[in-house]
């Protein structure tokens, strides 16, 4: 409890002390999720309600302070399958960023961030645009040790044509063991090539994690939106010296215009395809410790006012046991001015 009283404090002073830096003509906005999900995993079942803030706050026209925070409760019972339902709170910082927008090219951001490795743990895992509700297996593959970095980061477009565009990240974190902010020493970064005729796009990451026993960690990302379908292909392959594998997930959207939705126009098909083959478990990963294949099937109904259910099954194989995995969920979103009196 005292790690979630710590976290809480110092998200609550952040998020209450930033909009102080503004100027005049500047407006913070306060956006994020909250949630209820259930999980019976393996015919063990547990809940977990969410709240993830965001902090968007504006300093000028070059800089701005980025920041998100998630506090998460595990609820379960005590034997996992018998005994009364018992509950715990932990709250963590995602990030807390300074960036720098120099141009369209060159973006340069410090503090804590998001590791940049493949494209899940930047652009998907936030919680309403995730379709579903578990990561990929081989998420923990250039994330550990936390999923975050503390250092410094740059990213921009380092080509821009018609027909295509070119974008990169760098960045380096040092090591951290600080309560609710760790992250590992490391280096590396993302190139990708973006075809937006096409609603394409394909990348290669690579990270040099220099602590531990130093390891490399290289990914491949493909995405791809076809503008005249509304259909959404997510990809990634990873390897490391844990071990290697892949996911694939579409989803399919039952209307073209998503301004324009009513009835079967709001619902939203989800499947996912993975597997993973392990090699030797490094410090600090979540990763299995044994092959593993899953498939998950997920539908997704979008409500007015920013409101979402989600339901789906999954099939896990794996030397270790095979299991069903049951999920449900309902999410909010919220966006609002972050300083009361100021709307724009």
């Amino acid at each position: 409890m005292s790690l979630c009283k710590n976290a809480l404090g110092t998200l609550l002073l952040f998020f209450c002390t930033a909009p102080a830096l503004l100027g005049q003509s500047d407006t913070p906005i306060l956006s994020g999720t909250v949630q209820f999900l259930g999980t019976t995993n393996a015919g063990s079942t547990f809940y977990q309600p969410v709240i993830v803030p965001v902090l968007a706050v504006p300093l000028g026209d070059h800089f701005l302070v980025e920041a998100r925070g998630e506090i998460q409760g595990f609820i379960a019972r005590e034997n996992g399958t018998t005994g009364p339902y018992s509950g715990q709170f932990i709250a963590t910082f995602d990030y807390a960023q300074l960036d720098y927008i120099a141009n369209s090219h060159v973006t340069i951001s410090v503090g804590r961030f998001l590791t940049p490795f493949d494209v899940y743990n930047e652009r998907y895992n936030a919680p309403w645009i995730r379709n579903l509700q578990d990561a990929p297996i081989l998420f923990a593959i250039g994330t550990r040790t936390s999923g975050s970095s503390n250092g410094a980061m740059v990213r921009g477009v380092a080509v821009a044509r018609k027909k295509f565009e070119v974008n990169y990240t760098a960045y380096f974190s040092a090591a951290t063991t600080v309560e609710n902010l760790g992250a590992g020493r490391a280096a590396g970064g993302r190139v990708g090539i973006f075809f937006p005729d096409k609603g394409l796009e394909i990348g290669t990451s690579y990270q040099r994690f220099l602590q531990s026993g130093d390891s490399n960690a290289s990914g491949f990302y493909l995405l791809w939106q076809p503008p005249s379908v509304p259909l959404d292909i997510r990809s990634e392959f990873a390897h490391s010296p844990s071990g290697h594998g892949y996911w694939l997930e579409s989803a399919y959207r039952f209307a073209r215009d998503r301004r324009n939705m009513s009835g079967i126009g709001r619902l939203q098909v989800v499947a996912r395809m993975q597997q993973y083959f392990s090699g030797t478990p490094l410090a600090g990963d979540s990763l299995p410790t044994a092959d593993t294949n899953r498939f998950d099937f997920g539908l997704n109904y979008y409500l007015q006012h920013d409101v979402r259910l989600n339901g789906s099954y999954g099939r896990q194989f794996s030397s270790l046991g095979n299991a069903n995995i049951w999920e449900y969920g309902i999410t909010y979103r919220f966006l609002f001015p972050a300083w009361p009196g100021r709307s724009r």
